[in-house]
């Protein structure tokens, strides 16, 4: 309403724009600042916390439920856009394009993403990331630095024949975080940690109050939200030039929203109900806040402080299963992002008339799922990932232009998307590590028959998380009070 008001009645000039939108900008900035040390601490903490097999057998649970909510949602988004076909009454020249084309190549995305899984350098990962890009390599010149031209004969042959041109590859840093590095690194981090035993608990309390400390500071940030929102929502529609485009686009659009909405209201919650049997709608409701703030400022990884506080306070998701499941997720789990690019990728062929057979729909599928995996989880990242596609089944790369124009505000509903499967997948990964987890507990469990009593086959590790039951006290071994005054109790 506000963003209205004041675009009808007090136009403002585009630096006026900028300052109404400040307070928007505010809280981008606050919750961009928790990130870093939010991802570090829960990653070493959740991973530290589970031993190696327990976390490997719920990494590979996460893992799993991403990878088959994509494909699901690639093929529901391939049906839709099938069956609506909102590229086959519009021309390329009816749609005006806006912005450049990306300059990508698959195979060195694909290789770049790999890269970034293990950054040389640990620091410089917290707020750049690596990234390649070709540089056609000149001609040899002559001994007088001159071309060596060639006889005529040899000219025309070179014209009619296909030249290969070589390439070599040059790597430079571009901003942002290298959330993917991190993670890698802090799961190994965790897991040494956690097999040190002693010698580790100092390093593992920090990490723990690094993390309650953060979520303290994510709380202190929620009470601005309402008013930083406020004023991100209303100085985007003050900003948006051209309303016609949606007129023009809006088929598109009907059908990536419809694939969103059945994706996030029937898929996800059915998953989450076969496995779990709870109200699966209880469930997405406590994920609200989580949700609106992923639609306001869609990026999944800046919402990520709010997705943890929802699940855990809210959905009373297990910390285990929360710091180690959700940072994964919001990185490679992209159910809206690859459901976007299925039906993105089919509308520009439907524009082009470009027939698409069963190997190219499969080509489609598959390239969108890993291509989604690859995004990063940050706004418009999508559109980079979307060249990959097109240029899989030979459409045209600069196509990518005829959707920028909507792709601003289909972005935060994708990325709505992405939050709440990654909730779902929270829950569910905790469902399916039950018996784990209680397993996990009642090593730790108070012994009440004989509170003094160690099993002999008990390692350091697993005494020192005894605790001691005496004349109605519980005293931890790792409080600091001596076995004598315990004995005075």
């Amino acid at each position: 309403g506000l963003g209205v008001v004041v675009r009808e009645f007090a136009p403002l000039s585009h630096l006026d724009k900028q300052y109404f939108g400040f307070p928007g900008e505010l809280l981008m900035r606050m919750l961009k600042m928790v990130i870093l040390p939010l991802i570090i601490s829960s990653m070493i903490t959740g991973v530290a916390a589970l031993d190696s097999e327990v976390s490997g057998k719920i990494g590979l649970r996460a893992v799993t439920y991403y990878l088959s909510t994509t494909i699901i949602a690639v093929i529901l988004g391939i049906i839709l856009v099938m069956t609506i076909k909102p590229g086959v009454s519009q021309e390329p020249e009816e749609i005006d394009r806006s912005g450049t084309t990306p300059n990508v190549t698959t195979a060195d995305t694909l290789l770049d993403l790999l890269r970034n899984m293990f950054p040389e350098n640990l620091v410089q990962a917290c707020f750049q990331q690596y990234k390649t890009k070709r540089q056609e390599i000149e001609p040899v010149k002559g001994p007088d630095n001159m071309t060596t031209a060639a006889p005529l004969t040899t000219t025309i042959m070179a014209v009619v024949k296909n030249i290969t041109k070589e390439y070599q590859i040059t790597g430079s840093y571009s901003d942002g975080i290298n959330v993917l590095g991190l993670i890698v690194f802090c799961v190994a981090f965790g897991l040494v940690i956690g097999k040190m035993g002693e010698k580790g608990r100092i390093l593992l309390e920090f990490f723990d109050a690094l993390n309650e400390a953060t979520m303290k500071l994510v709380q202190i940030i929620m009470c601005y939200m309402p008013v930083g929102i406020l004023f991100l929502i209303a100085a985007k529609i003050i900003e948006v030039e051209d309303w016609e485009i949606f007129k023009k686009m809006g088929l598109y659009m009907v059908t990536v929203l419809s694939g969103l909405l059945i994706h996030a209201t029937v898929c996800l919650p059915l998953i989450y109900f076969i496995i779990v049997r709870k109200n699966p709608y209880t469930f997405t409701l406590g994920m609200a806040q989580a949700m609106v703030t992923a639609l306001m400022i869609s990026s999944s990884s800046a919402t990520l402080p709010i997705t943890f506080r929802c699940a855990e306070e809210n959905n009373r998701i297990d910390k285990r299963i929360t710091r180690f499941v959700l940072p994964v997720g919001a990185t490679i789990n992209m159910d809206g992002t690859a459901l976007y690019e299925a039906v993105a990728a089919i509308f520009i062929a439907q524009i082009n008339n470009y027939s698409l057979d069963v190997g190219h729909i499969v080509t489609i599928s598959i390239t969108a799922t890993v291509a989604s995996i690859g995004a990063a989880g940050v706004p418009n990242a999508g559109l980079v990932t979307m060249v990959i596609v097109l240029t899989a089944v030979g459409l045209p790369a600069g196509d990518v232009t005829l959707i920028v124009a909507v792709d601003w505000l289909l972005d935060r509903f994708r990325t709505m998307v992405n939050v709440l499967g990654d909730a779902y997948g929270a829950g569910i990964v905790q469902k399916l590590s039950k018996l784990e987890l209680e397993r996990m507990d009642l090593i730790s469990d108070v012994d009440v028959a004989n509170p003094f009593a160690m099993e002999a086959t008990l390692d350091d590790e697993e005494c020192e998380k005894k605790s001691y039951v005496n004349g109605g006290f519980t005293v931890d071994k790792t409080d600091a009070i001596s076995f004598t005054e315990t004995s005075q109790f």
